[in-house]
């Protein structure tokens, strides 16, 4: 029987491998070593600048251990995602710290470097044809939203991957991929059942998430042609029918429903089996391959400029009533905006309550005790820095001393920083949830080689 054996050290390449549980994985012979680098989960700030959440010395760290391992074994390592968002310049970034790596430890290898970031003007050929399509609840575009974009990707599924392996890459440093395609590509080019593949990859996403011990410490999958076993490489940890199928639930809102650029794969009729202690066998998903093939886009704009001020409140009368102290000092500042001369439309402003709403915005459930502090943050965005500074110092002196009741004496708060404004930069936001039809699965896709050593 066809089989291939992934090892996921790490749910988020950067976030810190465990390398004594990592080389317990590798005594397991793996087939391949992959990992997802990259999410949108962190905003898209990291889109829209191509910086890295994570510190180059962690990301050194964690590359290293995969690469020095994967050259000793001399099996491929796969990195998706790179750099946080999948830019040009974040795979860049990557390649050249896993070719700085194989100079230091003297090793050779052939690195692949895939590009899945888009030109507008491609784009907006792609518009033209009526082949860009938005998404459940995507924001309205237009033609010039692609020009608009300071980053835009296309998620990528498995078979970019897939072709560099073939093209005997040692090393693949991708852009913007799904992050089942990533670890389904390997499976999938080896002959294994397709739909475990894609379920298989899925699950071991997030490394230990499908573990009972979700710690950061890696997994290691096992695809066939018939379904896929998944087992931690940390020996006190272990995967149950529960802690594997549960995974389905994590950031999806149809946990027997997927959809990848090349079908979707459904788990409904899924069958988990506890194989020995720490292994969990599935079998029976099924895979639906879609009739046209399509890639996710997504893409950032300059949104404005912010200004921050954070005020630690323990008045008891404020207490009482946060969201009435709230809308009081609004309407004052909002007079003195007026005042100023300041438009409307060029700038907005808005509180969080840390400690009564801001987590669960909305209102409070009746009979609620009023608490004992409030973290109250003011956030303001404009079209300038100079103009969201400006309006932060105007609400200044009513967060350290607004009253809740005006017939009292002024009360003091707390602000923690002294200046009591700080000023964020720029603020950035997705503008891109839609998807672009394609002929073929590389048609938006680069690929370069290079060899080190």
């Amino acid at each position: 029987m066809k089989t291939c054996r992934v090892l996921m050290p790490i749910g988020a390449l950067g976030s810190g491998i465990n390398e004594k549980a990592f080389a317990n994985g590798m005594t397991m012979e793996p087939d391949a070593i992959a990992a997802d680098a990259g999410s949108t989960d962190s905003g898209p700030a990291y889109l829209a600048t191509a910086m890295t959440k994570y510190s180059a010395a962690t990301i050194k760290r964690d590359l290293k251990l995969m690469i020095v391992a994967g050259r000793k074994a001399g099996i491929p390592v796969l990195i998706g995602s790179s750099g946080t968002c999948g830019a040009d310049a974040q795979v860049d970034y990557y390649a050249d710290i896993a070719a700085q790596i194989l100079k230091e430890e003297g090793l050779s290898a052939k690195i692949a470097r895939i590009y899945t970031e888009q030109s507008p003007a491609v784009l907006e050929k792609k518009w033209d044809e009526g082949k860009i399509r938005d998404l459940p609840n995507a924001p309205q575009i237009t033609r010039e939203t692609f020009g608009q974009c300071l980053h835009t990707v296309a998620v990528m599924g498995a078979e970019p991957f897939i072709e560099a392996a073939e093209n005997g890459a040692d090393i693949i440093i991708g852009g913007r991929a799904t992050d089942a395609g990533i670890i389904a590509s390997m499976p999938l080019m080896t002959g294994c059942n397709e739909a475990a593949a894609w379920h298989g990859g899925k699950t071991v996403e997030c490394g230990a998430q499908c573990t009972d011990n979700q710690d950061g410490i890696g997994v290691f999958l096992s695809v066939d042609e018939e379904g896929f076993e998944v087992c931690p490489i940390d020996p006190a940890a272990h995967c149950t029918p529960y802690t594997v199928s549960a995974h389905l639930v994590y950031e999806n809102t149809n946990p027997i429903r997927f959809t990848e650029p090349s079908g979707v794969f459904l788990t409904d009729e899924a069958i988990y089996t506890q194989i020995d202690e720490r292994t969990v066998r599935v079998t029976n998903t099924r895979f639906e391959k879609t009739k046209q093939y399509t890639l996710k886009l997504e893409g950032a704009a300059l949104e404005g400029y912010q200004t921050i001020a954070f005020v630690g409140i323990a008045d008891r009368l404020v207490m009482a009533a946060p969201e009435r102290w709230i809308s009081n000092l609004s309407k004052k500042a909002y007079e003195v905006i007026e005042e100023a001369g300041i438009k409307n439309e060029d700038y907005s402003f808005n509180f969080k309550a840390y400690g009564y709403n801001a987590v669960l915005a909305g209102p409070v459930p009746e009979a609620t005790p009023p608490p004992r502090e409030i973290g109250m943050l003011l956030t303001v965005t404009a079209k300038t820095q100079e103009l969201a500074d400006q309006i932060a110092k105007i609400f200044n002196p009513g967060l350290l001393h607004f009253p809740a009741d005006p017939s009292r004496q002024l009360p003091s708060f707390a602000f923690p920083f002294s200046p009591a404004q700080i000023s964020k930069g720029p603020v950035y936001e997705f503008k891109l949830y839609h998807v672009v039809e394609v002929d073929d699965p590389m048609e938006l896709i680069r690929i370069k080689y290079e060899n080190i050593g």
